[in-house]
């Protein structure tokens, strides 16, 4: 059974310091919480028979806010959030994100939901469908477009993956002032003053499936992630292809020797440590399973110089994929690992990813985790966090 409050609400009770996962499916949202990330207990569903593809855990001044991008078939998408660990949820009336009058488009789907730095308290960003970038300056209750990228002159020429037209990855570094994003299908774009104006930024990365494999936007890139410790290093999962790059997207060089398979959708970077990354391989674009069948985490320590198998407590026969938002990284010590199948199951790992434990099995298919380290006072629901790491 699912612990509950006193008050008899499905919301999780937080600890003296415990850790929180929250779990979005195609037919709803869990919450799992830990004293130790040994025994896990679990919550929900919350928005039961709504896909949840995104979720944010925003742990600024103090506080733990989980805001999740609720999609229903019959009042469509918004963002919703909770300030109780999920005792009670709020949605704003007229929904969190609107496109403009005069823009001749609706929300079809919340891809991302990005908590901006302790530097920009209030700050979230959201990546959504059709693809677009939206800004929050009131804890993500009210966003507003981002006209520099839906004015873009490549627009129109933007396409739609597998799942859809998603801008589903957002990096900001400490400035504010440079900001990445990738999309599918669209690629990486850069901006450097803080969202006004974008540039495509993909010199390296194939699109082998296009007449030129090597165009200035178009690649499929599926994530993204930020070296922690090194100013303008990131990484990217692609559609077949694993990359870094040093010089802020300039130029990416592939790192995907020493993997089983350079396709998958996941990318992870520690919360600290530079060099550290973890990735989880499928096959190919036609065969979306892991490598052999079997589930594994792959991490490197040396920024894709080499790469460890990670596979303890992982199964041996699995045939469901890890989607791109379906992983995430805690900020605990060591760093925590999480992620969620397609067939339900969702792993977490307290030693950065050497050893896995089961935290849920069959739940609906896994859209999306997020984690973080909480420290609350139960009696008056009072929480403070330490800010998780996106991604």
């Amino acid at each position: 059974m699912p612990p509950t409050r006193p008050d008899g609400s499905m919301g999780i009770m937080a600890t003296a310091e415990s850790y929180l996962i929250a779990i979005g499916t195609k037919k709803g949202l869990w919450l799992a919480s830990s004293p130790d990330r040994k025994e896990w207990s679990l919550s929900g569903p919350h928005f039961l028979m709504s896909e949840i593809p995104s979720i944010g855990i925003d742990t600024r001044d103090g506080k733990t806010r989980i805001m999740v991008g609720v999609r229903s078939e019959h009042w469509g998408p918004t963002v919703a959030h909770s300030d109780d660990l999920g005792a009670t949820w709020t949605e704003p009336e007229q929904g969190a994100i609107k496109f403009p009058d005069g823009t001749d488009a609706a929300l079809e789907r919340i891809w991302q939901i990005y908590p901006d730095s302790d530097s920009r308290p209030g700050v979230v960003w959201a990546g959504c469908e059709p693809i677009s970038v939206w800004k929050s300056t009131d804890g993500g209750e009210h966003f507003e477009l981002n006209r520099g990228l839906w004015d873009h002159p490549h627009r129109g020429e933007w396409g739609a993956g597998y799942g859809g037209a998603a801008a589903h990855s957002i990096v900001v570094d400490p400035s504010g002032e440079k900001v990445h994003i990738a999309m599918s299908t669209g690629g990486v774009y850069r901006s450097l003053d803080g969202g006004t104006s974008w540039e495509p930024r993909n010199k390296g990365i194939s699109a082998y499936f296009m007449p030129d494999p090597n165009p200035e936007f178009g690649q499929c890139v599926h994530k993204i992630a930020a070296d922690a410790a090194v100013e303008n290093r990131l990484y990217a999962q692609n559609h077949h292809g694993v990359y870094r790059t040093d010089d802020g997207g300039e130029n990416w060089d592939s790192i995907a020797e020493g993997l089983p398979a350079d396709f998958g959708f996941v990318m992870l970077t520690h919360p600290r440590r530079e060099g550290t990354a973890w990735v989880i391989p499928l096959k190919a674009d036609g065969e979306r399973i892991p490598p052999d069948s079997k589930l594994s985490v792959h991490r490197t320590d040396d920024a894709g110089g080499t790469w460890k198998e990670l596979h303890t407590g992982l199964p041996d026969h699995e045939y469901n994929a890890v989607l791109r938002d379906a992983a995430a990284v805690d900020t605990a010590e060591p760093a925590g690992v999480y992620f969620g199948t397609r067939g339900g199951a969702v792993y977490a790992s307290a030693d950065e990813g050497e050893t896995f434990t089961e935290v849920a099995s069959h739940l609906p298919d896994v859209l999306c985790v997020r984690a973080a380290v909480v420290v609350g006072v139960p009696a008056d629901n009072e929480t403070k966090a330490s800010a998780p790491v996106p991604g």
